[in-house]
């Protein structure tokens, strides 16, 4: 099992890993780690992807939580595992848990892992575009804070997304970025192509952690687009006209 991990793994009560599309029981476009069930995927071979993911991270496979993602705001806290006619909208979950396994899955969106140092207590975040704008960082550290997590206190790991220099956007996508922020301009730049930029999600994102007060942010700096033999990505899906894309999984639990 191949996944990727920050200095979040110095926290000695964590574990945590942005897994790749490496090391499951997938084949064809979803080869081979495919972590959504929102795919025309075998699901069997899905739930052993997953149970996978979580036997590396010394979890139950029950204990590997995820929501169903909508591109939205919503922070939910996970107190045990849900039953499988249960599981809520969301694009963050947070807990204070031990043995709960936080997962969001993504193909170019950005996977943000949340961890409070002193309070024990840790956050994920399906953050693509609509969701960072609209403010999933914001109601995850919301939610953390509920808990009993201070903001100077929690660090962020952004993971694996759709990089800087392979977001192209059209020229109005930047319009409510600046209608939010003027300042937001400095993540727009000229793409080759007329008409269109390049927008940095994961540079967007991290500003955002900062304004939370979150000092510390960590970035695995890798591009899900321009990795095609280690990641799953939906632009690229949609570039080669394939008929789907896989998804992968990021993974944050207290020991």
């Amino acid at each position: 099992m191949k996944f990727l991990t920050t200095d979040l793994e110095d926290i000695s009560w964590l574990h945590h890993g942005f897994f790749t599309r490496m090391g499951g029981v997938s084949g064809g476009i979803y080869a081979s780690l495919n972590c959504g069930t929102k795919t025309e995927d075998k699901l069997p071979h899905v739930c052993a992807n997953r149970a996978r993911v979580a036997e590396t991270l010394r979890l139950s496979p029950e204990c590997l939580i995820i929501a169903k993602q909508v591109h939205g705001a919503r922070a939910v806290e996970v107190t045990k595992p849900w039953d499988s006619d249960k599981v809520p909208e969301a694009d963050a979950l947070v807990t204070a848990e031990r043995g709960i396994g936080l997962g969001v899955l993504t193909a170019d969106c950005a996977p943000v892992l949340f961890a409070a140092r002193k309070e024990r207590i840790i956050g994920a975040a399906h953050a693509g575009w609509r969701g960072a704008l609209g403010g999933v960082l914001e109601s995850t550290v919301e939610a953390m804070k509920k808990l009993g997590a201070k903001a100077e206190n929690i660090e962020a790991a952004i993971g694996p997304c759709i990089g800087p220099q392979s977001y192209e956007v059209s020229e109005d996508f930047k319009a409510p970025f600046l209608a939010q922020d003027p300042s937001n301009a400095v993540f727009f730049k000229p793409a080759p192509r007329e008409g269109h930029l390049l927008f940095n999600l994961p540079g967007y994102a991290a500003d955002r952690l900062h304004r939370l007060g979150i000092k510390t942010v960590h970035d695995v700096k890798q591009d899900t687009l321009t990795g095609e033999s280690v990641f799953f990505s939906n632009r690229r899906a949609f570039l080669k006209n394939e008929k789907g894309f896989g998804l992968q999984i990021s993974v944050i639990a207290i020991k």
